[in-house]
């Protein structure tokens, strides 16, 4: 594997170079050639390769510097190659699934082949230097999704660039000298995402440089078909910078034109670099000889001339031209070049293959091992001995197959109480934990900065406290954390100038300046992306959608990105973005402000906290900013306006994640609930007690994750009834709250009556006060839900009331 460092103008076209890069150009094409047969001889599952773009990766690669940053498409596999960062053992390793971080390290096989991801974290999960490596952040699958952080990455350069107080934070910087490198194929720069990434890169002028692979396709879809004028480049020369007004540096080259590559991206790079000035990078005419991926063929599609013209205008064939051309090598050397690449990919290919298959095989043994003890003079010796049978005959085994069998066999014995079984069960309860950390860790931190390692601090009150509007109280937290923070940085909407439409960060842009609390457009998806970046780099973000409701425009960033990063790197990358919103009570069809089921289900990796008003706003931000995993918090919009007390340790105190709080105790009936709902509970727990019905209100305050402690299961033990109540759909957050406490925690043991749920209509609610009362629930409907409860424990006490 050649590992080329970036090349000044002045030796970039000497002949050790070009032919290096020839050399790169062919190893690159063969592994794709092998990766596709592996995936139709059913070693690999799904291909999808980076053939035919790979001169115009060699060339961004030669203008890519140590710390700067690719946010790549699952093409770039040339790309990564060419900055010494992908050996091709690891490149066939992850096309195998290889869960081993020694032999994958981008995705230790949770991602598909071309997922590259540089491993910024030690064993430990702390950060690394990110200025020694050449960055990859890991790519996602989802076309475009791969753009809106690119702005946040480049983001980062520029405040470092420009913010004095973060000069000392050199792990992450050199003075902002930092470029991103986005690249995305040229079909996917019809998504919206990366026109409100390539609007916001423009409006901000940071150093992203921008290339889109232009092969004339999305998968069988013509240019005409995908982008205005068919051209990327025309499609957005009104971002084109002038004279007058800033903008983009947009550069057009031919794919197949190696000099002329290696030139504009140098160009491209020093303009990103020293001007901060984004810059696209239209990289034209490319080609894809095995056509979109391994699930079809080009052929369907293209036409019998365009083919023609693909065969001809193959870059590595026009590069091979160019060097026969222009005398840098002879044909024989050439030759020789080719038939040493493809004796470098063969050997990567078989030496990934077979340490992919050694600890797989080695289970397999143990397993028919076990098997045949197991069928040694026993009745069902045959079933034993066929499962053993078919393992055996399995030439490419997975991990499965043995655990499976193994699974099978125990079935066949469940009456047995014999030595044999006894040895599978004891192989099944090893190999569990070693594939839930194969395949099921890292999903949340599991280093010392985890959230859940901060040590709580409970708020300290004194007769000096001074009861304050909530919107005040946000506002005397913020700014303690903006003064003794300095990498915390506030972007959302109206968040800056006026402070954001709740006035909890009022004054303080004035007080800290635009760069640590900035203002953006009515663009949602970016702000996310912006934060992601900026996270990615060793800054604090905290990224506001203005209202709850708005965050569906942000969802698949959310859910793809920043949900799956530490998971889908195994513990290499993070993002510790801190997700600031309002919502609850809200009315209205579109300000209806409790999704919650919804982010249950999509934002898993991340944390969902639902404070009920904002001094535990308060404390769940100090817990989240000494911490390092994402979360989203929802504020309760109708608290802004609530008296409540200041902690007198507001820039200390922290509250845990996954600990309930008992806001009334109560031995009839426990009602569960969280955020603005706690209000309403409490009042219909009042109005019960006066007709004897003592109710247990336990607030959750965090809902992933939930309940920790065991709190509400020992409330059950109490009440032994017990309702889940909020705001949300039906079978939303209720059902997810009921299936962990009753589920989960074994919490249907203690119930003498059915459990029930209190949620919202299953419509969206309809404006106004009156909307708000008939669709969503209210200390009427908590009460009589209660009352039901009661009824039918004693319906002689309690008589129906309807």
């Amino acid at each position: 594997m050649i590992a080329n460092e970036p090349l000044r103008s002045t030796d970039a076209l000497t002949r050790d170079a070009i032919l290096a890069d020839y050399r790169l150009a062919c190893e690159s094409r063969q592994v794709s050639l092998l990766g596709r047969k592996d995936v139709m001889g059913g070693r690999a599952k799904f291909g999808i390769f980076g053939d035919g773009k790979e001169l115009a990766q060699i060339a961004a690669a030669r203008a890519f510097q140590r710390g700067d940053f690719r946010s790549g498409y699952y093409r770039d596999q040339t790309f990564v190659a060419a900055l010494g960062e992908l050996r091709w053992t690891e490149f066939f390793a992850q096309l195998y699934a290889h869960t081993d971080l020694v032999h994958e390290p981008n995705t230790a096989g949770r991602s598909m082949n071309g997922h590259f991801a540089t491993r910024w974290l030690d064993e430990q999960g702390h950060w690394r230097n990110q200025t020694d490596f050449y960055n990859s952040v890991c790519d996602i699958a989802p076309t475009a999704g791969q753009i809106p952080r690119s702005v946040g990455l480049a983001y980062a350069s520029k405040l470092y660039r420009e913010n004095p107080d973060l000069a000392s934070l050199t792990a992450f910087s050199r003075h902002g000298n930092e470029v991103t490198f986005a690249t995305i194929g040229d079909a996917s720069t019809s998504q919206g995402m990366f026109w409100e990434s390539m609007n916001a890169a423009g409006v901000l002028q940071v150093p992203l440089l921008m290339s889109v692979w232009d092969d004339g396709y999305g998968i069988s879809v013509p240019v005409e078909l995908q982008t205005t004028k068919s051209s990327i480049s025309k499609a957005m020369a009104g971002f084109q910078r002038d004279g007058q007004d800033p903008g983009f540096a947009i550069f057009t080259v031919k794919g197949w034109d190696y000099a002329a590559l290696i030139d504009t991206y140098e160009r491209a790079a020093h303009i990103c670099r020293h001007e901060h000035v984004p810059v696209l990078v239209h990289v034209q005419e490319l080609t894809q000889p095995q056509g979109h991926s391994s699930s079809g063929s080009h052929e369907r599609y293209k036409s019998t001339e365009r083919l023609a013209w693909e065969r001809a205008h193959d870059c590595n064939v026009q590069f091979r031209n160019w060097i026969l051309t222009n005398g840098y090598a002879s044909d024989d050397e050439l030759t020789a070049i080719e038939k040493e690449a493809l004796t470098v990919a063969r050997d990567a290919r078989n030496t990934a293959w077979k340490a992919f298959q050694e600890p797989i095989k080695a289970d397999l043994e143990q397993a028919c091992d076990l098997l045949q003890q197991a069928a040694r003079n026993h009745p069902k010796a045959a079933e034993l001995m066929a499962l053993r049978q078919e393992l055996q005959r399995n030439t490419s085994p997975l991990y499965r197959d043995a655990f499976a069998a193994i699974r099978k066999a125990v079935h066949l014995l469940r009456t047995d109480q014999g030595q044999g079984k006894q040895l599978l069960v004891n192989w099944l309860q090893k190999a569990r934990p070693i594939n839930d950390d194969r395949f099921s860790s890292h999903l949340y931190s599991e280093s010392d900065e985890s959230p859940l390692q901060v040590r709580p601090i409970a708020p300290q009150f004194s007769d000096d406290s001074p009861v304050l509007d909530g919107y005040l109280v946000m506002q005397k937290y913020f700014d303690s954390l903006f003064s003794r923070e300095p990498r915390a940085v506030a972007i959302g909407e109206d968040v800056g100038h006026i402070g954001d439409v709740n006035q909890g960060f009022a004054g303080l842009q004035e007080k800290y300046g635009h760069l640590r609390i900035t203002d953006t457009g009515i663009r949602e998806t970016t702000i996310i992306g912006q934060g992601i970046g900026l996270a990615m780099r060793g800054l604090r973000p905290i990224v506001e959608i203005q209202y709850f409701d708005y965050i569906f425009y942000a969802l698949a960033t959310l859910t793809d990105d920043l949900s799956t990063l530490l998971y889908r790197t195994k513990g290499g990358q993070k993002a510790p973005v801190i997700v600031r919103t309002r919502g609850h009570r809200l009315e209205g069809i579109w300000h209806s402000g409790s999704p919650m089921g919804a982010m249950l289900s999509s934002l898993r990796g991340m944390h969902v906290l639902v404070p009920r008003n904002m001094v535990q706003a308060a404390g769940f931000y100090n817990t989240l900013i000494k911490s390092d995993d994402p979360a989203l918090l929802v504020e309760c919009l109708n608290g802004y306006r609530l008296k409540e007390r200041l902690p007198d340790n507001l820039d200390e105190f922290c509250l845990p994640l996954g600990q309930p709080d008992i806001l009334r105790p109560g031995t009839d009936v426990t009602v569960v609930t969280y955020g603005s709902m706690c209000r309403i509970v409490l009042e219909a727990a009042n109005q019960l007690a006066d007709i004897g019905i003592s109710v247990e209100v336990i607030d959750v305050q965090t809902l992933l994750p939930f309940d920790l402690t065991g709190t509400i299961v020992e409330s059950l033990k109490k009440t032994n009834r017990v309702l889940f109540a909020d705001e949300d759909f039906p079978g939303g957050a209720t059902a997810y709250m009921l299936q962990q406490t009753l589920d989960a925690q074994n919490g249907y043991r203690y119930l003498d009556a059915p459990p029930r749920t209190l949620s919202a209509k299953a419509h969206r609610p309809p404006y106004g006060s009156d909307g708000d009362y008939f669709s969503k629930p209210s200390v009427d409907d908590v009460f009589e839900s209660v009352y039901a409860i009661m009824h039918e424990s004693d319906p002689a006490q309690f008589p129906a009331l309807y």
